[in-house]
C-alpha cells in the first residue's frame, strides 16, 4: 500500500463511511432479540415491501411520463416559451417532496380551502362528495414525482439533444415511419441516461421519509423510524434499515450492470435542429412542459406564501435560532466535506493505484444509503464511541445525541456530492500541466496550491454550496441523530405538520425553499451553457 498522506488519506475517508454500515450489520446479527426477525418477516416486513414497491413503480411511472416526455419536447421541438421553460423544469428540485406535501395537503384537505369553496358554491357536506384522498400512497407518489422528475428530465433532455440527426434520416429514408424511429433509433440513445436518472430517483424515493410518514405510509422509511422511535425496538430498526440498505446497494448495481449493456454511442458532429411547431400542437408542447412547473414550483410556493399570510405574515421569534442551527450543522458539514473531497479526489490523480480508485468509490456509495438507514447506523457506532470514552473520567464531549453525530452523518451522506464535482473538474485539467510542474520541482502538495488550487476555486464554492443545501434539507437523520431540543428548518417543518399546524409549518419550509434555488440557478445556468 502507498504510505503516502494521500494514500491514507482514501483509507480513513473510505473507512468512516464504512463504519456505520458495518455497526448496523452488527447490531442485526446480535442474538439478543432474535425472534424478533421471525416477528417482523410474519407481520410488518411484507406489508413494509409491497408498499415500499408500489411506491416506487407509481414514482417511476410519474417521472418518466414528466422527464422523459418535457426532454423530448424542449430537446426536439421549438415552441413558445421553450427557452424559458427549458431552465424552469429544474426549479422543483429546490421543492423538497415533503415541502410539497405540507403546501397541497393545508390546500386539498378537507378542511383546506379548496373543497370549502367547493362545498360553498355548491351547497354540499363533507360527505356528499367524492374528492381524491391527499393522505395516500397515491398522493404520495404523486408528490414525490413533481419533487423528483428533473433528475430524468435534465439527463433525457441532454440525451436527446446529442441524437445525431443522420441516424434519423437514415432510418426514414429505408421506410420507417416515424414513431418507429423514435422508438428504435431515438430512445436507445437515451435510454441509458433514462435509467441513471430513475436509478436516482427510485434511490431518493425509498430513501424518503417527510412525505410518507406525514401520510401515514408504510415504507421501509417510516416504519424504522417507528421501531426506533415510537417502539424503542433498536433490534427491529436494525434488521429493517438492513434489508432496506441492501434493497437500495442490489438497485444500484443492478443500474451499473445495464449501464455498462447499455452503452449506445449517439452522439453525431450533426446534431439534429429543434423542429419549430405551429397552432394548437406549439401551445399543447408549452402547456406540457409548463404543468410541471407550475405544479411542481410555483403553485406551492404560493400557497406556503398564503398559509404564512393567513396567520398573519409574522416571524416566529425561533426562526432566527433554528435558521442558526441549521446553518451551523451545514456549515461544519461543508466544512469538512469540501477538504476531504478534494483531498480524496487529487489522491486518485496523483496516485497511480487501483486500490485508491476502488477506495474512491467506497467513500461516495455514502449518498445511496437512506437518512434514517444512516441514522441507525451511526446511533450504534456512536454509543460504541461513547462506552468507550466513559471509561475515561472526564472524557469531555461524547458523541451520542450531540452535533457531532449529526454532522458525521450529513459528512457520509453528501460525501459524493463535492467528491464527484471536484473529480470532475480535475479531470478537466490537462495531465501536462502536472508534468510540467513536476519538471520545475513542484510536489504534489505545493502542485495542488500553485497550480490546481486556482483552477478549481469556482468547483469547489460550487461543491460547497450544494452540500450546504443538501444538509439544509436532510429530514431523517437530523431526526434520530440531532441533539435534545436543538431544531433545525427541516426538523421543525415537519413537527409542525405532524401537529396539523401546517400554517406554521410554512415558514421554515419558505426558508429551506429559498436557500434551495441558490444551486438551482447556478446548476440553471451551467444546463443553458450545456
Amino acid at each position: 500500500m502507498n504510505r503516502s498522506p494521500l494514500g491514507w488519506l482514501a483509507v480513513g475517508v473510505a473507512a468512516s463511511v464504512v463504519a456505520p454500515m458495518l455497526a448496523l450489520a452488527w447490531v442485526a446479527v446480535q442474538p439478543a432479540g432474535a425472534d424478533s426477525l421471525a416477528h417482523l418477516v410474519s407481520t410488518v416486513l411484507p406489508r413494509y415491501a409491497l408498499t415500499s414497491v408500489l411506491l416506487v413503480v407509481q414514482v417511476a411511472i410519474g417521472v418518466l411520463l414528466l422527464g422523459v416526455g418535457a426532454g423530448w419536447l424542449v430537446a426536439a421541438y421549438e415552441f413558445p416559451g421553450r427557452r424559458v421553460l427549458e431552465v424552469g423544469m429544474i426549479l422543483p428540485l429546490a421543492m423538497p417532496a415533503f415541502v410539497l406535501a405540507y403546501a397541497y395537503t393545508d390546500f386539498l384537505d378537507t378542511s383546506g380551502p379548496l373543497q370549502g369553496w367547493l362545498r360553498e358554491v355548491t351547497g354540499w357536506s363533507i360527505g356528499e362528495y367524492w374528492f381524491p384522498p391527499v393522505r395516500s400512497l397515491t398522493g404520495a407518489a404523486l408528490f414525490l414525482s413533481l419533487a423528483l422528475y428533473p433528475y430524468v428530465y435534465m439527463l433525457a433532455r441532454n440525451a436527446f439533444a446529442e441524437r445525431g440527426e443522420s441516424l434519423g434520416e437514415a432510418a426514414r429514408s429505408l421506410g420507417l415511419p416515424a414513431p418507429l424511429v423514435w422508438w428504435r433509433v431515438t430512445w436507445p440513445v437515451a435510454r441509458p441516461a433514462v435509467v441513471a436518472g430513475l436509478t436516482l430517483v427510485t434511490m431518493e424515493t425509498l430513501a424518503d421519509f417527510g412525505t410518507v410518514n406525514f401520510f401515514a405510509v408504510d415504507t421501509f422509511s417510516a416504519g424504522i423510524y417507528r421501531a426506533w422511535q415510537g417502539l424503542g425496538d433498536r433490534s427491529a430498526a436494525a434488521r429493517l434499515a438492513l434489508v432496506l440498505l441492501v434493497a437500495v446497494l442490489l438497485l444500484v448495481w443492478i443500474e451499473r450492470r445495464q449501464r455498462g449493456r447499455m452503452a449506445f454511442h449517439g452522439r453525431s458532429s450533426r446534431p439534429a435542429r429543434p423542429r419549430r411547431l405551429h397552432g394548437a400542437a406549439a401551445w399543447a408542447a408549452t402547456f406540457a412542459c409548463a404543468m410541471p412547473v407550475a405544479l411542481g414550483f410555483v403553485l406551492p410556493t404560493i400557497l406556503l406564501v398564503s398559509a404564512w399570510w393567513g396567520q398573519g405574515g409574522a416571524l416566529d421569534a425561533r426562526m432566527a435560532r433554528w435558521a442558526a442551527n441549521t446553518a451551523l450543522l451545514s456549515a461544519l458539514a461543508v466544512v469538512v466535506v469540501v477538504p476531504l473531497a478534494l483531498g480524496l479526489a487529487y489522491a486518485v490523480r496523483q496516485v497511480s493505484a487501483r486500490w485508491v480508485g476502488a477506495l474512491a468509490t467506497v467513500a461516495g456509495a455514502g449518498y445511496a444509503v437512506p437518512g434514517i438507514v444512516l441514522g441507525v447506523g451511526l446511533l450504534a457506532v456512536v454509543g460504541a464511541i461513547d462506552r468507550l470514552a466513559a471509561l475515561w473520567p472526564g472524557a469531555g464531549l461524547l458523541l451520542g445525541g450531540t452535533a457531532v453525530a449529526v454532522v458525521y452523518a450529513y459528512c457520509v451522506r453528501f460525501f459524493a456530492v463535492a467528491q464527484h464535482g471536484l473529480e470532475a473538474s480535475l479531470k478537466r485539467i490537462s495531465p501536462s500541466m502536472d508534468a510540467s510542474a513536476r519538471t520545475l520541482g513542484a510536489g504534489p502538495f505545493e502542485m495542488l496550491r500553485r497550480v490546481h488550487w486556482p483552477l478549481l476555486r469556482p468547483s469547489i464554492a460550487t461543491a460547497a454550496l450544494l452540500v450546504f443545501v443538501d444538509c439544509l434539507k436532510e429530514l431523517p437523520a437530523t431526526l434520530v441523530l440531532r441533539p435534545f431540543n436543538f431544531d433545525t428548518l427541516a426538523v421543525v417543518a415537519y413537527h409542525f405538520a405532524a401537529d396539523e399546524r401546517l400554517a406554521e409549518a410554512a415558514l421554515p419550509s419558505l426558508a429551506i425553499v429559498a436557500v434551495g434555488l441558490l444551486p438551482v440557478t447556478i446548476l440553471a445556468r451551467s444546463f443553458r451553457r450545456g
